[in-house]
């Protein structure tokens, strides 16, 4: 039958909890080599199940699942430290007089880790396209160029990016009470 989208009761959550949270914590530790890092990403993975919750049939349903969301969570810990160490080289490789404030730095990360994100929900050459085009400055012609496509495919691809970057603004903007004017 599998899991379903029902609210689970606290005692639920609390056997669940007390039932998988060290497999959970130890597994995590297996595979990223550091305690503290396991520990943190144990919560948030039971913190994930009480905002999403489900009823499992078995032991080993719930295990697969806290293993599907705490592998996906690791992945985002290991892409936010690859932005993050990308950021922090290209700090060093400025002057000290350049640098920007510790509150402009966190800014900079934050909207990075947003770009990210949405990146990855594109498919990867209108991602591509779009990172080549904004970040880089570079025309459509260079574009295609690069991607193997033509000047057209390039503008679909940005077209496809910009769009996507509306409706994620319009989702962020309802979830923050906002109205479009």
């Amino acid at each position: 039958m599998g899991a379903a989208s029902v609210p689970l009761p606290q005692q639920q959550v609390e056997t669940l909890y007390t039932n998988h949270h060290g497999w959970l914590q130890g597994w995590l530790r297996f595979r990223l080599g550091d305690a503290a890092d396991a520990a943190d990403l144990a919560h948030d993975t039971f913190v994930r199940l009480i905002t999403r919750p489900r009823c499992f049939e078995s032991s080993q349903e719930a295990r697969s699942y806290l293993r599907t969301i705490a592998s996906g969570l690791c992945i985002d810990l290991w892409r936010h430290r690859e932005i993050e160490r990308a950021w922090l080289e290209t700090l060093a490789a400025r002057p000290e007089a350049y640098a920007p404030s510790a509150e402009d730095q966190t800014a900079v990360l934050q909207a990075l880790y947003e770009i990210d994100a949405m990146l990855r929900h594109l498919p990867p050459k209108a991602a591509r396209a779009f990172v080549l085009a904004v970040a880089c400055g570079m025309t459509h012609q260079e574009v295609a160029r690069e991607l193997d496509v033509s000047s057209r495919m390039v503008g679909h691809y940005l077209t496809q990016a910009m769009l996507h970057c509306m409706r994620l603004e319009a989702r962020n903007l309802a979830q923050a009470g906002a109205t479009i004017p």
